[in-house]
């Protein structure tokens, strides 16, 4: 499994769209085995959800994301988790891991 975590400042972004590094964080057997930071391409619609896919990754976790936004990630199968909060990726992958995740409100009203 593959979870993308878009970035601002070595932590989760709030708005995913405006982020500028994305954690890729590689799990098997419930263990974090590999973590990369890569650079997505310039933001433009459709764009972030095509390259996550090529990345490989499975899961997206945000703080915010619009619903086209969602539902475009969803038609490349990628399943979108927002309302996440601030924190480092690896923590953000834990409490996923071990079903301990709060979230909130998707901040991203459109």
């Amino acid at each position: 499994m593959k979870i993308a975590i878009p970035l601002a400042e070595g932590k989760l972004a709030a708005h995913f769209g405006h982020c500028r590094e994305f954690a890729i964080i590689e799990v098997e057997d419930n263990k974090i085995t590999k973590k990369e930071v890569l650079v997505p391409p310039a933001h433009e619609p459709g764009v972030l959800p095509r390259w996550l896919h090529e990345q490989g990754a499975n899961i997206i976790i945000a703080g915010g994301m619009g619903s086209r936004a969602q539902a475009l990630f969803e038609e490349k199968g990628i399943h979108v988790l927002v309302g996440a909060p601030s924190l480092e990726p690896g923590e953000l992958v834990k409490c996923y891991l071990d079903n301990t995740m709060a979230t909130g409100e998707n901040i991203c009203s459109h």
